[in-house]
């Protein structure tokens, strides 16, 4: 009874001893869409199955998990996106980094994206005009559908020679062929 006491005593000057978090102009949404006016700034706008339009400016960081990201606007540091689309219309600014992973990637003229710009197993839509500061880089889902799509038939062709073998085995200790 004790250790029980002593771990709730614990527990109780832990949460007593714990600063509070403060997000004072962080939009942070789940299912709900986070729209920025034109007007307006913000410091982070994180998104978990929804989507954040930015008309006006992200100070920090745009994050959206399933869900897309519309860069009207500016955004001063990363954009990171997972399983959505990206797209930045006609001379909007990213400040860092683009980084997007299983999704498509449209930017209009004249975008400018600060450091690298990422696209993994997803579809880049951009014009010349697009200004990337550090690196490109591009990875298609067929190099890793290609692998897999080999593998398993590989696995499904020695899973039938296996069958195979077993029902030759099978068959093979009667004396009349099946069938007849």
């Amino acid at each position: 009874m004790k250790p029980i006491l002593a771990i709730c005593l614990l527990g109780a000057a832990f949460a007593a001893a714990a600063t509070p978090a403060y997000a004072d102009r962080d939009a942070v949404h789940f299912f709900s869409d986070i729209k920025i006016a034109p007007d307006a700034t913000v410091h982070d706008a994180v998104c978990f199955f929804c989507s954040v339009h930015d008309e006006g400016e992200v100070e920090g960081d745009i994050v959206v998990f399933f869900g897309s990201v519309h860069i009207a606007g500016k955004a001063d540091h990363d954009v990171v996106n997972f399983f959505g689309g990206v797209s930045a219309d006609d001379n909007a600014q990213i400040g860092q980094d683009l980084v997007s992973f299983f999704s498509e990637v449209r930017l209009g003229q004249n975008v400018s994206v600060g450091k690298d710009m990422v696209s993994m197993f997803g579809f880049v839509r951009a014009p010349e005009s697009v200004s990337v500061g550090h690196d490109r880089v591009t990875m298609p889902f067929i190099i890793v559908l290609a692998p897999l799509i080999l593998v398993g038939l590989i696995v499904i062709f020695v899973v039938y020679q296996v069958r195979a073998h077993r029902r030759r085995q099978f068959f093979s200790a009667y004396n009349i062929p099946p069938g007849m």
